[in-house]
């Protein structure tokens, strides 16, 4: 078995991952699902997959082509009229039938994501199990009661309605952040409850977990072509299924600058974008200090920082600030990384290289800025890879440090002080991003105030900034780089239909 590294050039998603010619046979290999097969990606190529929190091989994808894309693109469309005419609650039972299979595996399900995405088995990969089930059952019911209008109208003799009908072809391109859950919840479910088809293309680095939720679909009964799989590298197979006639919509979470280069190849196209954030939050001089430490703490911190919506950056009034900043010191404090199926541990690595070089860069603009490491800061000793970062809290930061202007990613608290409402308006408009935020306070006045000052999508008060429900509408402000549409419960039903509207003129009148 020969090995050689992708260049950057060729695949920013394949930076630094393995490629091989010939995969051992004892090592479990991932394979694309095109409408009833199962079959290798005609690359000849294969990628090693690499566990961040043990550092074993766990196994190999199959590289796809431009020409797979393809093929899973007419198998789409081959199952389009029998997924679109089968029943509402028809569609809805079977959304309920995988919710059950997946939950069914669910303890297999969480080990692999705990395994291949890094997050740990207790703490948090059961959960995201719990939220793949979750994200059918919802666009299931939600589907059931979704209801459209009828339209008075001036000429006594017509009659005016809407309706739903699906889209089509749907292209969607998932993350290796949450790479179970966020693929049910966003796009999987509400996709299959609205009568589309999809062809879906993962993040590398997590196919595996994805080839195993496409067996959980198969089991529940998924007709054969209404789902495809095709794993490969973004910058070919996803750009193939986002620019190729057949598909009718794209779907996609990930970076703003992948997400910015989908909207410019997708145009013309109806695109639901949630790109990245950096969404302030913003603690006033009346909060509840020790509250709002603990939850920011929590934002930071949960899945290693890997959120869209993680607390990124902390705007504090200088007159709580020390205290805010001795609280957040205590739960990071308290954070435990290690063996990934210890109970006790509630932090896992960043998933990749890149997440990881990424977190450096802005702690070497920081430093370099005479920011204060006022703890963590580098990679954490002793640990199964190098891709554990300690949990780190910057004090003392500019405006124009990285740490404050971009999305960093990873388990990190930068703390910038401000003095006046004003001054924190200002600086939380200092980065591009606007997909959620955070304000602290005591006050509904204050409360609102910033709510609808802020230039995001979301704004949570007297909690952490990635709070989220899946039937709560999130997305990117307009005039950000987070975005575009709106994710949760009916509005990402609504984004995948198009709205008919049909009159009809009565022969009697």
């Amino acid at each position: 078995m020969t090995v050689q590294f992708q260049s950057f050039r060729e695949g920013p998603h394949l930076r630094g991952m393995p490629i091989v010619d010939q995969p051992p046979g004892d090592l479990r290999l991932g394979v694309n699902r095109i409408g009833a097969a199962w079959r290798p990606g005609t690359s000849g190529r294969f990628l090693q997959i690499d566990s961040p929190s043990t550092g074993e091989t766990l196994g190999h994808i199959a590289l796809s082509t431009r020409a797979d894309v393809g093929d899973a693109v007419a198998a789409a469309h081959a199952a389009r009229e029998k997924i679109a005419r089968m029943g509402v609650f028809e569609r809805a039972q079977l959304c309920m039938r995988i919710a059950d299979a997946i939950e069914a595996k669910g303890e297999e399900l969480a080990r692999l994501v705990c395994l291949e995405q890094g997050k740990p088995f207790h703490s948090e990969a059961k959960g995201e199990v719990a939220g793949a089930a979750l994200g059918f059952r919802n666009a299931a019911e939600q589907m059931k009661w979704l209801e459209t209008a009828y339209f008075p109208v001036a000429d006594a003799g017509k009659r005016a309605f809407s309706f739903l009908q699906p889209k089509g072809v749907l292209a969607i391109i998932t993350p290796w952040n949450f790479p179970l859950a966020l693929p049910c919840l966003y796009y999987l479910g509400p996709a299959l409850a609205t009568g589309n088809t999809v062809v879906w293309v993962p993040a590398p680095s997590t196919s595996l977990i994805a080839v195993a939720l496409m067996e959980c679909l198969i089991d529940a009964g998924l007709p054969d072509g209404v789902i495809n799989l095709v794993l490969g590298d973004g910058a070919e197979v996803g750009d193939e299924a986002v620019i190729h006639p057949g598909t009718h919509a794209v779907g996609f979470t990930g970076s703003s600058a992948t997400g910015a280069a989908i909207a410019r190849r997708g145009a013309g196209k109806p695109l639901l974008l949630e790109m990245g954030g950096n969404g302030p939050t913003i603690v006033l001089s009346d909060a509840d200090v020790d509250r709002a430490a603990a939850l920011v703490g929590a934002g930071c911190f949960a899945n290693a920082g890997q959120i869209c919506t993680a607390t990124e950056r902390i705007l504090v009034h200088r007159s709580v600030h020390d205290r805010f900043v001795d609280g957040l010191v205590r739960v990071a404090e308290a954070v435990r990384m290690g063996d990934p199926f210890d109970p006790a541990t509630t932090m896992g690595p960043v998933n990749n290289a890149m997440a990881l070089d990424k977190m450096m860069e802005h702690m070497e603009d920081a430093v370099a800025r005479k920011a204060q490491v006022v703890r963590g800061g580098g990679i954490a000793p002793g640990m199964a890879t190098n891709l554990y970062i300690e949990p780190t809290i910057v004090t003392g930061l500019t405006r124009e440090s990285l740490l404050n202007k971009e999305e960093t990613f990873g388990p990190v608290a930068p703390v910038l002080a401000f003095d006046t409402d004003a001054e924190a308006l200002e600086l939380a408009a200092s980065s591009p991003y606007g997909l959620s935020a955070a304000v602290f306070t005591q006050s509904i006045d204050q409360a609102f105030y910033f709510t609808e000052r802020l230039r995001v999508g979301i704004v949570n008060v007297n909690e952490k900034s990635c709070y989220w429900e899946p039937h709560i509408p999130a997305g990117g402000a307009a005039g950000s780089n987070s975005g575009l549409g709106r994710t949760g419960g009916r509005h990402t039903l609504m984004e995948m239909c198009d709205l008919k509207t049909m009159t009809i003129t009565l022969a009697s009148r």
